[in-house]
Formats: C-alpha cells, sequence, structure tokens
C-alpha cells in the first residue's frame, strides 16, 4: 500500500478551470472546425499512344458559343480511352502548349503532325464549367498544374566548330546511373544552338541518354565532322516532369536549331496549270513508298511558289499526306480548285528526321488554315503511278459542306463552311460547332 500511495503522491496532476466565457481552456480538448476540401479544378494530364496508322480514337469538337474544345465520341479502346481521355473532357493544352486562344483547324494540323505522341491537358466537363462559372483563368489554372519553375525541354542541332568541336563536355552525375549533365563553353557551338551549362541531356542523336554509357556518349561527342541533335532540359524542369510521371519526348520540345525545314509553297494555277508532276516513287535501297514532285516547269506557278524537283510532298492544304495512296492525293489537289497549299521537304532532311524518330512536320507550324472545306466535280484523269498537274482541266469547283474522310484516310472537319478569297476557311454563323476526327 505504501508503494502504491507512494506513487500516486508522486505524480502531478493539472487542474483545468472551466470559464463560460472563455471556454475550456485545455489546450488538448480544444475543437476546431475540419478544414474544408479543396474543390477547385485539377487538370488532368492524358498521354496518349498509337501505332503506325492507328488513329487516337476521338473527336475535337470547337464549340464557338464558349470557344472551348471538347472531346468526343471516345472510340473503346482506343489510345484516347486506355489515356483516360473522357467525353466531355475540355483541351487546354495539347503537347505542353496552351489552346484557348489558338485556331480550331491549328489545333487540329498540330495533333495530325505530331506523330505517335499525344500528350492533351484536360478539365472534366463539370470542372470545366465550375472553373468558368467562378472566372478562374483557364491559363494560369494549367501552368499552376505544372509547377511554378517548368519549361519546355529545348531540341537543339550543334554543328561543330574545326576548332573547338561541339563546345560541351558530358558530365555522368555521380550515384544515377544513365544520368548525365552538360557543361558548355561561352560562345561555343553547343550554347549557341540553345544548350545551357547544368542542362540534363535526354536524347542525342534520336536515343535516350539514359541508355547509353558514358564512354558512348563521350565517343559521340568527340566524334569528328558530324553534328549531333540533343535533347536538354533544366533541373527545375525534369522534376516536375518525374512528378507528373510525363517522359520527355521530342513532341513536347521547343526547338532551338534544326536544320532541313519543311516549306509550304501557295500555288496559283495558271493557263497551264500548276506546272508540275506527282508521281510514287519508291526510295532507292529501301521498300518505302514515298510522293515525289518532279519536272517542275520554267516559269509556272510550282516554280514560282519555290518547289524543286526530287522534294517528297508531305501535306496538302496542311493536312499529312504521307500515308495516304496516290490517287486520294491529287484528289485532294484537285478539289482544292485553282488555289492550294503544298508543304515538302528534301530527301536528305526526310532522312534527317526519320533517323533521328521524329516527324518532319512536328515543329513546322506555318500551315495553312485552309481545309478542303469543297467538293469537285471534275473529269480529272487518274494514275497510280504518276500524275500531271499541268493541264487546265476545267475543274468547277462548288462551297458546300465538307465531307468527312474515312478513318482509314485519316481525319475529317465537319462544317458548313466557306473558301473565302484568300481560301482560308470560314464558318457559317449558323453552325454552333466544328469538329474533327483524329
Amino acid at each position: 500500500m505504501s508503494s502504491s500511495t507512494g506513487c500516486q503522491d508522486a505524480m502531478e496532476f493539472t487542474r483545468f478551470t472551466f470559464n463560460p466565457k472563455e471556454g475550456i481552456d485545455n489546450p488538448a480538448l480544444v475543437i476546431t472546425d475540419d478544414p474544408e476540401p479543396d474543390e477547385s479544378p485539377v487538370p488532368r494530364l492524358c498521354q496518349l499512344k498509337r501505332l503506325e496508322g492507328q488513329c487516337f480514337g476521338f473527336y475535337l469538337r470547337m464549340d464557338q458559343s464558349n470557344q472551348s474544345f471538347e472531346i468526343r465520341d471516345v472510340k473503346s479502346w482506343s489510345p484516347a480511352e486506355l489515356s483516360g481521355l473522357r467525353e466531355g473532357d475540355r483541351v487546354l493544352e495539347v503537347n505542353e502548349e496552351y489552346v484557348g486562344h489558338m485556331d480550331f483547324y491549328r489545333i487540329v494540323r498540330k495533333i495530325e503532325s505530331c506523330g505517335l505522341h499525344l500528350f492533351l491537358l484536360v478539365l472534366r466537363r463539370n470542372e470545366y464549367q465550375q472553373a468558368v462559372s467562378t472566372g478562374v483563368d483557364l491559363q494560369t489554372l494549367a501552368k499552376s498544374s505544372k509547377g511554378d519553375r517548368w519549361s519546355r525541354p529545348r531540341l537543339c542541332h550543334i554543328s561543330r566548330h574545326p576548332e573547338h568541336g561541339l563546345g560541351m563536355a558530358i558530365i555522368s552525375v555521380e550515384g544515377q546511373k544513365g544520368q548525365y549533365i552538360v557543361s558548355t563553353v561561352t560562345d561555343g557551338p553547343a550554347e549557341k544552338a540553345g544548350v545551357c551549362t547544368g542542362d540534363r541531356l535526354i536524347w542525342i542523336n534520336g536515343v535516350m541518354a539514359s541508355t547509353l554509357t558514358y564512354s558512348t556518349l563521350n565517343r559521340t561527342v568527340k566524334k569528328s565532322g558530324d553534328p549531333v541533335t540533343v535533347m536538354v532540359t533544366d533541373r527545375e524542369s525534369e522534376f516536375c516532369r518525374v512528378r507528373r510521371k510525363m517522359p520527355i519526348l521530342p513532341v513536347v520540345a521547343e526547338c532551338c536549331s534544326l536544320p532541313h525545314t519543311a516549306k509550304t509553297m501557295h500555288l496559283l494555277k495558271g493557263d497551264d496549270g500548276f506546272g508540275f508532276l506527282l508521281r510514287q516513287e519508291k526510295l532507292a535501297g529501301s521498300r518505302r513508298i514515298v510522293h515525289v514532285l518532279r519536272e517542275v516547269d520554267a516559269g509556272s506557278p510550282a516554280e514560282g511558289a519555290g518547289m524543286e524537283d526530287g522534294d517528297l510532298l508531305l501535306a496538302v492544304n496542311g493536312k499529312p499526306v504521307e500515308s495516304m495512296e496516290h490517287e486520294d492525293i491529287v484528289k485532294k489537289v484537285r478539289r482544292s480548285g485553282d488555289k492550294v497549299s503544298l508543304t515538302s521537304i528534301s530527301i536528305p532532311g526526310r532522312d534527317f528526321y526519320r533517323e533521328l524518330g521524329i516527324p518532319p512536320l512536328l515543329f513546322h507550324d506555318k500551315c495553312t488554315l485552309q481545309d478542303d472545306g469543297q467538293q469537285t466535280a471534275s473529269h480529272c484523269t487518274k494514275n497510280q503511278s504518276e500524275t500531271t498537274l499541268r493541264d487546265r482541266d476545267g475543274c468547277l469547283t462548288h462551297p458546300t459542306m465538307y465531307v468527312q474522310d474515312g478513318e482509314e484516310t485519316g481525319s475529317g472537319v465537319h462544317s458548313d463552311c466557306v473558301p473565302d478569297q484568300s481560301g482560308t476557311l470560314t464558318t457559317q454563323l449558323s453552325e454552333t460547332t466544328i469538329d474533327a476526327f483524329l
């Protein structure tokens, strides 16, 4: 008993008093309200990856009543559905670029030209409606989802200096296998191409740097004569992408200095047609079929627009055509009437982008907004191997509603559109939406 009593005497008790005006003075018993849950809209990043010849599997619709871009008709088991894209999602960014103030056709071309990978930042339908009703700045919301110090990776092409080489050194990050940083020489070729000291090396000549050994990278850098194409990012931006579980790919990069750029030519038909031959050919040493611009007539609209014999045709009126059949490309040119825009690239340029694994139209942002929003009644001849686009064929154009291409040939745009005098499509006021299957 004595030991028990002694134990009680040794314990210290604190007396708590209750004041009706102040409440309980024991901090441990103070009751606080639960914090309100954060109901602010949160953008979602959807990563779509398709196979060659496969569509992403969704319609992109522009609602002209509020200038928003909505996801519709997501196809089952498509890359779109597998990425988490849902009916009614509103698109804020395409490949890390805000599209809120962008022209609809430019967005469609941007998606069509991005190759096999596509990144969409979206808001669910109810979150978008909530954000608009409360006056949230959508561009700020999109930016905040990536972090304060985020910036796009840079794709840089570095030409060697006869004496100083590339002007950069690659350093292995201690304790981190496959991680490399870059150190540049002031005013050297690498720095002038857009590379900064301390940048993380992500990709070199089309290969992920993390898959290469340090000795292999050094050999590439020290190799004489050849230029090098690298993709780099700063440390903070890399952390932002790791947090978002987002791979760093060329499709989201900023192009700093790439050679062999594609060119867009605007042709106005003359008395003898456009003045060139479109031919389907098989590249030497390859089984790949390409569409080649040949036999450019002297003094023709084609020559005046800068067309060169042997260039490869990439797009007609901004729409990629590399995977299309020859006769379908000819039809697109015919339907354009007296005006057509052709995008082409040299064979060395096409080989350069293929070796890097980059679509040649990825960074070509000068495509015309004209689409083939017209049907043509014609008696034009067709040939699967070559087509002369010289003779005046008397084709009559008739502005009408665009007929959607089939899924096997690409995408289509629905709208009651007519071309204005400049050839650019304008949507009539009676229409409230336009959309494209991608």
